[in-house]
């Protein structure tokens, strides 16, 4: 069956809403192998997302000091290999200066918090290596298909050593914790595999020449609005990072002040000077809070020029986008009020997700909005 696209409009020919339906796709662009394949990295680069806040929420972190891509897969399996591992726990200065009163059934508590998170990320690449090497056996994966998998592929492997480089920042010294700012890279790393993953599962659900007809219909004066609100929640997600890392969130249980400040008055008090924006506790939080009161401002004038648009996709895109940001800012803010407890730091994290899926989704029928025809 052919796919039937719009016409040509005369420059000031009115449109009747009333006739107007969406063209059926003929067919998905891409095998449905290929779709179910990156429908499962998506959904285990997510659950690694959120292992990943839990394993940090549990300050579990640094319990494997170690980094052993393929003999790492085995926890300890018995009483001299638990106590070996403790003991390597025991040099670094998490035990020494803050869990030096723990015991062994405690750090194994710690410890499978994070080596599920790595048995987890291993998987993640494990599907992503099968999945790539049987369809390009195939030569199912040609131009960009091939191009997009292999980028994510990459990605993912650039994951796991930013993992460690993350873990080995807080193993010396007198660091209690991972390096903040490397926590946020690896954060936005992992939602930088997510955004990927969304854009080419959308990709694949047309065929290449709907995705030309699309491109031609694109929404000219909503694709800027859509590129500032996904790049507005990229940057909110990397700066919650940033007070993820340095234990920010329950430092000021207060809004819409600071502990009484709008302004903390010592958010650059720390030397050097640039340190402040990634190891400041207030200065750090102050920019969270900042970037997500421009993120709800920017989705509000985002939907009132989305209101002119004569598709009702985005006019709903944009409506469903400021709600989301309403509802994460409203997290956000019990999130802080709650001193970061657990619940509720991990449901604001799941809101990221789903935000920031929401904006790549916008994004996308920005770019490439559904094709209609007149009746």
């Amino acid at each position: 069956m052919g796919v039937v696209v719009s016409k040509s409009r005369k420059l000031f020919e009115e449109v009747d809403h009333r006739r107007e339906t969406p063209v059926p796709d003929t067919g998905p662009g891409g095998t449905s192998a290929i779709r179910i394949w990156l429908a499962i990295l998506l959904l285990l680069t997510l659950a690694t997302i959120l292992l990943g806040g839990l394993t940090r929420l549990t300050d579990s972190g640094l319990s494997i000091t170690e980094w052993k891509p393929l003999t790492g897969i085995l926890p300890p399996l018995s009483d001299i290999a638990w106590s070996t591992e403790f003991a390597k726990y025991q040099v670094i200065p998490e035990f020494r200066l803050q869990n030096s009163e723990m015991d062994l059934d405690s750090f194994k508590a710690i410890y499978w918090w994070e080596w599920t998170h790595r048995q987890l990320g291993r998987l993640v690449g494990l599907v992503w290596f099968a999945g790539f090497a049987w369809f390009a056996c195939r030569r199912e994966l040609r131009s960009r298909r091939l191009m997009g998998s292999t980028v994510i592929g990459g990605l993912i492997a650039l994951q796991g050593a930013v993992g460690w480089w993350m873990v080995a920042s807080g193993l010396t010294g007198d660091a209690l914790d991972v390096a903040p700012y490397r926590l946020a890279i690896h954060l936005g790393l992992a939602f930088a595999i997510t955004g990927l993953l969304l854009w080419q599962l959308q990709h694949l659900s047309r065929d290449h020449h709907v995705h030309l007809q699309a491109r031609r219909e694109r929404e000219g004066t909503l694709e800027l609005p859509s590129l500032v609100l996904m790049c507005l929640v990229f940057l909110q997600i990397l700066a919650g990072g940033i007070v993820a890392g340095n234990d920010a969130g329950a430092a000021f249980p207060t809004w819409p002040l600071m502990n009484g400040e709008f302004f903390p008055a010592d958010s650059f008090s720390n030397t050097p000077f640039l340190t402040n924006f990634v190891e400041n506790l207030s200065l750090v939080t102050f920019m969270h809070r900042s970037i997500g009161y421009l993120t709800v401002l920017s989705a509000a004038l985002a939907w009132w020029m989305s209101r002119s648009s004569a598709r009702l996709q985005s006019k709903r895109g944009f409506t469903w986008m400021l709600g989301l940001i309403l509802g994460q800012s409203t997290l956000g803010i019990l999130t802080s009020l709650h001193a970061a407890s657990t619940p509720t730091a991990i449901l604001h994290q799941l809101g990221a997700i789903i935000v920031f899926s929401a904006a790549i989704r916008l994004r996308y029928i920005c770019m490439y909005p559904e094709l209609i025809r007149r009746g």
